[in-house]
């Protein structure tokens, strides 16, 4: 994979999970059991880990179980995709606030091993990225902002990589 034109990196995230990732709050942590309840969540088979209290990093898993194994014995790409489709909205809803409008607008997802063991995903947003879209956009103007996020084993493996292009516009 390439850069792309906004200069996202389209290479595979390969580091290993966060030993250390930031910490949750008390709110973030009833969001996320919350989130792990919510039924259109919950059939994906996947579970949010973890919410950092800023909401610019969050962690989740699809285990390798009866759930999420298709007719193959590998993980079912829709539980994959399911998976890391609603996160990288909501982390910009949520950090952005109310001023904001965020949706999805498109994605790929792209299936590079079979998954036979739990997968994990980690999304970030950096303080660079909230602070170039506060500058870049004027009331009544939107942007696509495009995020890629790998689907990797417990060693770093990629199983999977998502790309997500969300639309973002500053409210009047």
């Amino acid at each position: 994979m390439t850069d792309s034109p906004t200069g996202v990196n389209r290479d595979p995230d390969t580091q290993p999970l966060r030993a250390d990732p930031p910490a949750e709050s008390l709110r973030t942590r009833l969001w996320r059991h919350g989130f792990n309840l919510l039924p259109a969540y919950r059939g994906t088979g996947a579970r949010v880990d973890h919410i950092a209290a800023d909401w610019r990093y969050i962690r989740i898993r699809v285990p390798f179980n009866w759930r999420t194994r298709n007719a193959v014995g590998t993980i079912f790409g829709g539980s994959l995709y399911g998976a890391v489709d609603p996160v990288y909205m909501t982390m910009l809803r949520r950090t952005l606030g109310d001023d904001f409008t965020v949706w999805d607008k498109s994605a790929a997802i792209e299936f590079l091993e079979p998954g036979r063991d739990t997968l994990y995903a980690e999304f970030a947003l950096t303080d660079g990225e909230i602070e170039t879209i506060r500058k870049e956009l004027s009331p009544g103007e939107s942007t696509d902002r495009e995020y890629l996020v790998s689907l990797v084993d417990d060693d770093g493996t990629v199983h999977a990589v998502c790309e997500k292009t969300l639309y973002v516009r500053r409210d009047e």
